[in-house]
């Protein structure tokens, strides 16, 4: 993907030079976010790779949904929380279903029937559902209370809360159970590839991506909206599809590369794990910051369409993917999915 950086300086001149052509300034912004969201990945695994297994873990944790996180507080800023909440919802499908089908057909294809940890699986996938059936409670309570106001908001910081510290048990009982393992598994290293990186390296480019991204993100969600118009695309189907397939370019090739390598364990922790993240701690950190950043606060309210389409991609995930054995057959299951949701989002533009 690093052939591709040469598209970050583009971009910005394209911004200054050609701002009323919006759709060229958003393909180009767009693209230019998936090298520096690969470099970011890089950097991050060099450092994991070297701080340790359960460091490491925290930090590819932290760090891999960062793209997104950047992209939806820049939306955030501008008072977009439909958009906001169609890109958190698309990236947890789009992991889940897309990233996790497309690499069991690459693996199953290549290695035939591939195993991994059933254990991590089945925890994660459980976060999931955990996170999910919380996101139905604000919208629950809207149905029966409509003029819910203020109470509503209440709730929401309430649940924000409680995940959040779900999230830190997560990631307490997760170090622990690598250090009682003796720092086993692939926490370490799933970015880190390419040549040897050293610590201050590694720090200047995380944070010099990490500034690009920011840079880059406000440039997007600027230009998102008239783009969208132009290409006849809903702002649902643009969160959900679009928005959630930039942020997570690098962390979707990562897990391509680590299923065709037979390393199904990574590659579905790596799935799984961006959608439990995003769940557990970017939806509700987004809540709190939304007090601060922006015109309005943003509630834990998701609508019925977007509700729905996560809650039927994480019971089917779970079926398939918690038996602790893959193949490109269920892969195709779960792309089929992926497909039959898109096209709803194509022709019904209010299903979010």
């Amino acid at each position: 993907m690093y052939w591709m950086l040469f598209l970050v300086p583009l971009a910005i001149a394209l911004h200054h030079l050609m701002p009323g052509n919006a759709l060229l300034v958003f393909a180009a912004t767009a693209l230019a976010i998936v090298p520096l969201a690969a470099l970011m990945s890089r950097a991050t695994g060099a450092l994991a790779s070297r701080l340790g297994p359960s460091i490491g873990g925290l930090l590819n944790a932290t760090f891999g949904n960062a793209a997104e996180f950047i992209i939806a507080l820049a939306a955030l800023r501008e008072g977009l929380h439909g958009m906001v909440k169609a890109s958190i919802a698309g990236t947890i499908i789009g992991n889940i279903l897309f990233v996790l089908g497309l690499s069991m057909v690459l693996g199953g294809v290549r290695n035939g029937e591939q195993r991994y940890d059933a254990r991590s699986a089945r925890m994660q996938a459980t976060m999931l559902s955990l996170a999910v059936f919380t996101l139905i409670l604000p919208a629950s309570y809207r149905a029966v209370v409509p003029s819910a106001g203020d109470t509503l908001q209440d709730i929401s910081l309430v649940l924000s809360a409680v995940l959040l510290l779900v999230y830190v048990a997560t990631v307490v009982f997760t170090l622990r159970a690598a250090r009682s393992d003796g720092g086993s598994g692939d926490h370490g290293g799933h970015a880190a590839h390419g040549a040897p990186m050293s610590n201050g390296r590694a720090a200047l480019l995380l944070g010099g991506t990490s500034l690009g991204i920011i840079w880059l993100s406000e440039i997007l969600v600027g230009v998102v909206e008239p783009a969208s118009r132009q290409l006849g695309l809903s702002d649902a189907f643009t969160g959900v599809f679009v928005l959630a397939v930039i942020g997570g370019a690098a962390e979707q090739a990562t897990a391509l590369v680590a299923a065709r390598r037979n390393q199904m364990t990574l590659s579905l922790s790596i799935a799984l794990g961006s959608g439990v993240q995003l769940a557990l701690l970017v939806a509700p950190l987004l809540v709190l910051l939304s007090y601060v950043v922006g015109p309005a606060p943003m509630s834990l309210e998701f609508g019925p369409g977007l509700l729905l389409s996560v809650l039927v991609a994480v019971i089917i995930t779970g079926q398939v993917a918690t038996d602790g054995h893959s193949d490109w057959l269920r892969g195709v299951q779960l792309l089929g999915l992926y497909a039959i949701l898109a096209t709803l989002f194509w022709f019904v533009p209010d299903m979010a």
